[in-house]
């Protein structure tokens, strides 16, 4: 079964063997990782795009870099990006780069996680979080 991912480098469309997830796939026009061990900085254009195609969870991490809760949770989100490689992919909004992401998603508060699948919203979770619960909530919230 194929399963469709966007390129969070690029913004490209790619359908990707569910089998291969594991194996590195690239982007078809950049050559970009699909599914990377460590978050990806991506742009408000990129994530709509994402949020409405992508099959595989994604794990997006509202920042902003003058919030210390921010720089303290970096660490950790790494870490469950690391840990749950091929099963969800892991980004990164800065906020302040993209201020108009705040009224789009209902931001009143950072850091803020939000897990995107298949069109919508499937999670939501404020506040500085370690490894292993980001993991635990990812694993909840995509029902696995």
């Amino acid at each position: 079964m194929n399963i469709k991912l966007t390129c969070l480098s690029c913004g490209q469309a790619n359908r990707i063997p569910q089998d291969r997830l594991r194996a590195k796939p690239k982007c078809g026009t950049c050559g970009a990782p699909l599914v990377g061990a460590a978050p990806v900085e991506i742009s408000l254009d990129v994530l709509k795009k994402a949020e409405r195609m992508d099959d595989l969870p994604l794990i997006v991490d509202f920042w902003a870099a003058w919030c210390g809760p921010c720089r303290m949770m970096a660490p950790e989100f790494a870490k469950a990006a690391q840990a749950l490689q091929g099963v969800a992919r892991f980004a990164k909004l800065d906020t302040e780069a993209f201020p108009a992401a705040g009224g789009r998603y209902g931001i009143r508060g950072i850091p803020l996680l939000i897990a995107f699948r298949g069109g919508r919203e499937i999670g939501r979770r404020t506040g500085v979080t370690p490894a292993q619960e980001i993991a635990d909530w990812v694993g909840a919230s995509a029902g696995k």
